[in-house]
């Protein structure tokens, strides 16, 4: 009778994990669709009413669950991803009128952008522009109780802080290389035709770069999640997407996401999102790479390419290709394809 009890009691709280664990991920799918809701429309009018819709979710517990989950308030969110973007239309598009940018990133006015933009960087948009194009820009500080929000998602993983995100903004490195500084030549760079490309992926929030155990982590979760649908095939892209700059972004809600492409119907849910990555022009620089070399790497095509290319970065997401292993070199380098979508200058 007691065995029977007892039998009866773990049966019950092992439904009730499976339950609470079902329910988490669920939660977090919606939330995610929300995010690439709002990615997709920062220049449109984003009513609270139409992005509960999104998440299915009523509009009051919407708001108190988005901010749960993401460690900022809807608005906030919002209006956060529309500054950061305008901050680096304004690098990659030096002759852009300020006000089409204001426009074009979901502000009602030029004066409004002003305003949120000294509010979060403790300087004006022209200001921004001309010093990071002279290339004496410092770091600009984003206010501490932005920076300082934390968020709860993910608590209970191992992945402390990610979520999905859909569509980036270009890697901006603002740092103008100095004569003498270290550099990497890319093997060679061509400027082709790219088709859609459709990832699945696993996204974390944080500091991120040089941190090798997480990177681990993620490339271990979305790999075991691919060959348990005998997806790891021949000719499938294994992309890293950095979705924010490290000298915009507070480096707590530094945006990254390891990938796989998959089929077009291939489904998912949970930790695990799928997005398309636009097709179009691409810079595609071959590098051979060591773990500490990728940084030098994107900001030598950044500052060296790029200038005299006749190209400008697209408003499309850039990403890594990983086409080899390092742990498979004597040398413990990697050949990997940095990607940056773009259009004619």
């Amino acid at each position: 009778m007691i065995a029977n009890s007892c039998i009866f009691t773990l049966n019950t709280i092992m439904k009730y994990d499976i339950r609470k664990r079902f329910l988490k991920e669920e939660y977090i799918s919606r939330v995610n669709r929300v995010i690439d809701y709002i990615e997709l429309n920062l220049d449109k009018e984003l009513k609270l009413e139409i992005i509960a819709r999104v998440a299915n979710f009523s509009p009051f517990h919407f708001h108190r669950l988005f901010t749960a989950f993401t460690g900022e308030s809807l608005s906030k969110f919002i209006q956060r991803l529309r500054i950061e973007k305008a901050a680096v239309q304004l690098i990659v598009n030096p002759k852009k009128n300020i006000t089409n940018i204001a426009y074009n990133c979901g502000f009602g006015s030029s004066a409004s952008f002003s305003r949120a933009f000294r509010d979060h960087f403790f300087t004006s948009p022209k200001e921004w522009r001309n010093s990071v194009i002279s290339g004496n820009s410092k770091k600009y500080k984003i206010k501490s109780k932005i920076s300082k929000t934390k968020s709860n998602f993910g608590k209970d993983h191992d992945v402390s802080h990610d979520y999905i995100i859909s569509k980036s903004q270009n890697t901006i490195r603002r740092n103008i290389m100095k004569p003498g500084q270290a550099s990497i030549n890319a093997l060679k760079v061509e400027v082709k035709e790219v088709p859609d490309m459709h990832v699945a992926y696993v996204r974390y929030i944080g500091p991120i770069i040089g941190n090798d155990s997480q990177f681990k982590k993620l490339f271990s979760k979305i790999f075991k999640w691919a060959k348990a649908r005998d997806l790891c095939k021949p000719g499938i892209k294994v992309l890293c997407i950095y979705h924010d700059d490290p000298d915009i972004t507070d480096t707590d809600r530094f945006r990254t996401s390891v990938g796989l492409t998959v089929p077009e119907n291939t489904e998912v849910s949970g930790e695990i999102g799928k997005m398309m990555i636009p097709g179009g022009k691409f810079a595609i620089a071959r590098f051979k790479l060591a773990k500490d070399e990728y940084k030098i790497a994107w900001k030598s095509l950044y500052s060296e390419w790029l200038p005299e290319s006749g190209y400008q970065p697209d408003d499309r997401p850039c990403f890594e290709d990983y086409l080899s292993n390092p742990e498979d070199d004597p040398e413990h380098k990697a050949l990997v394809d940095i990607c940056i979508p773009v259009i004619p200058f």
